[in-house]
């Protein structure tokens, strides 16, 4: 069994305003050198076997069409065996 990890994040230029909430709390809770937050999701798929370039083309389509807004985040694709 393979597990391939979807990481999707905001694109740069999108407002995060959950990221700078937890910016913003950091220094008082002790974290004073944080420079910036941005928050994310992840995703973990598991598929049976090794993780093909088909099985990997499979996840990728997936993210695209559901797992990811392209209009406003960015997303990759990385295998754990």
């Amino acid at each position: 069994m393979a597990r391939i990890i979807v990481e999707v994040m905001l694109k740069p230029e999108i407002l995060d305003p959950q990221g700078a909430a937890i910016g913003a709390a950091l220094p008082r809770l002790g974290f004073a050198d944080f420079i910036s937050v941005r928050q994310g999701k992840r995703f973990e798929i598991e598929v049976e076997g090794v993780a093909t370039p088909e099985k990997i083309a499979e996840v990728k389509r997936a993210a695209e069409l559901l797992l990811a807004n392209l209009v406003i985040e960015n997303f990759s694709v990385s295998v754990e065996e």
